[in-house]
């Protein structure tokens, strides 16, 4: 299958993942293919209460901190972690994410076992 057709397909599950336990899916996904990580950068994340609470600087701090920790939580249940592998023949090892509330984007670096050899081609 082609880098490009790995890429969507990740995306695409990714997506399913955050809609079923955020309550909300990201409307745009990147997916790009580095060695032995997959990195996803995410726009359109926050749900309409997110919305409404990061108008503090305690809520925009909460919000954060949920969506990280709840987001790598997310990832160690069996089932999606295959998932996952599936879509790209290769171990989940771990995985980093961060999220910025006031421009509303999440950046998650899946890392496998091994390169995947997806590389993409317009990564730096």
């Amino acid at each position: 299958m082609s880098t490009t057709k790995v890429a969507h397909a990740f995306s695409n599950l990714v997506r399913e993942i955050r809609k079923k336990h955020v309550g909300k899916g990201p409307e745009q996904i990147t997916t790009r293919f580095v060695g032995p990580w997959a990195v996803c950068e995410m726009k359109g994340n926050l749900t309409s209460v997110e919305k409404f609470a990061v108008g503090s600087e305690d809520g925009r701090r909460l919000v954060r901190e949920l969506r990280t920790t709840f987001i790598k939580q997310i990832y160690q249940d069996a089932a999606l972690r295959a998932d996952v592998e599936k879509v790209v023949g290769a171990k989940l090892i771990t995985l980093f994410c961060d999220f910025d509330v006031d421009l509303d984007i999440a950046m998650t670096v899946y890392v496998f076992d091994r390169p995947l050899g997806l590389d993409d081609e317009n990564a730096i």
